[in-house]
């Protein structure tokens, strides 16, 4: 019996990615013959991990294809062909109506995923969500193969990497660092975070920053109205990283002061644990998966007035017992997310999906 972790674009750096990549390491230090295929492979990935799809061998039928999905693509279809069996690991499909009139490719996509995973309800052998929310959003679609969570398999060792000193050297200079990560895109909604910064900068701090790590190369509309927007409310000290390499990822979180995530569509949301793993406390918006992810740790809020989301952050930064108390209940929470807690989730899955136990 061979697995195959097999998805359509396999990306260097992003969660899937990532995730598609530990998997691969802990399947194959367990003693399984294992390859990742993909239609598009980065090339910075490793060459002995992971192919282009052309290279698939012969699929045997005591073989299990993991199928990552998140987008829309033929693959998500064809891999039904495969006369084996087949776990879908589902990473959410954004909402496309958040793409539209941004990015119309990407809006095409999401439909498209959206009616691939509809398709797959009654194709596929075993599911596994990523949070309690995807599973649910599985469930809705009509899912009837047995559809368990299992969080992101996070490998945390990345993190102890040397940061950029030259970050660190311009950002930590007693100045508040109020950052988001994740890439520049409407369902994250920088437009929030950058209303609810305004409030805090002008009632509370003038002289804090916000700071959006992410790419905005693939909206760049939305980019645009980002910074007009900047512009109307006359906000300074916003600044937009782009795409940088990871020890300046790293860096960010090393300087920053308070997380801050206002974003409508989550399917997991790796920042926050990332916020956890570096002990920044987060304020977010509950929506989505975001609950799930922070196990009842950092600070929700159920609504995004400026004011209001101003007043909790100033709270946070200035009122070392209510910080502390976060910063308990994030490590906390991170603990459930260490990679052997995970890994034996995951085992555990599988060998119950091998020996039969989870079948619709």
């Amino acid at each position: 019996m061979k697995i195959y972790q097999m998805l359509p674009v396999l990306s260097y750096g992003d969660a899937i990615g990532n995730d598609t990549i530990a998997l691969h390491h802990i399947l194959e230090e367990a003693g399984y013959e294992t390859h990742v295929y993909a239609e598009q492979v980065d090339r910075r990935m490793p060459k002995e991990a992971c192919s282009e799809l052309s290279g698939l061998p012969q699929i045997d039928p005591e073989d299990v294809i993991l199928y990552h999905l998140s987008t829309g693509s033929e693959l998500n279809y064809g891999m039904l062909t495969y006369n084996c069996r087949v776990i879908v690991i589902y990473h959410n499909i954004t909402p496309p109506q958040f793409f539209n009139g941004y990015n119309m490719e990407a809006y095409k996509n999401c439909r498209r995923g959206l009616a691939a995973a509809r398709f797959m309800k009654t194709k596929v052998d075993y599911a596994l969500a990523d949070s309690a929310y995807n599973r649910e959003e599985l469930l809705k679609m009509g899912f009837q193969c047995q559809v368990d969570v299992l969080p992101i398999l996070i490998p945390f060792t990345d993190y102890d990497q040397t940061p950029s000193q030259s970050i660190i050297e311009k950002y930590r200079d007693g100045r508040t660092n109020i950052i988001f990560t994740g890439r520049v895109a409407p369902n994250k909604k920088q437009e929030d975070v950058i209303a609810a910064f305004a409030a805090y900068k002008k009632h509370y701090d003038a002289d804090a920053r916000l700071i959006l790590v992410g790419s905005y190369a693939a909206m760049p509309r939305y980019y645009e109205q980002l910074k007009q927007y900047i512009e109307q409310l006359g906000v300074r000290d916003v600044i937009f990283t782009g795409h940088i390499p990871f020890d300046e990822i790293l860096a960010y979180y090393h300087v920053a002061d308070a997380f801050l995530c206002m974003s409508e569509h989550e399917g997991f949301c790796v920042p926050l644990v990332e916020a956890m793993y570096f002990k920044v406390p987060i304020l977010a918006y509950d929506s989505t998966a975001i609950a799930d992810t922070l196990g009842g740790s950092g600070f929700l809020v159920e609504e995004k007035t400026p004011e209001l989301i101003a007043g909790v952050l100033s709270r946070i930064l200035t009122d070392p017992s209510l910080k502390e108390q976060i910063l308990k209940g994030q490590q906390e929470r991170l603990a459930d997310f260490d990679h052997g807690v995970i890994r034996e989730q995951f085992f555990r899955y599988l060998n119950d999906f091998l020996e039969g136990k989870k079948e619709a």
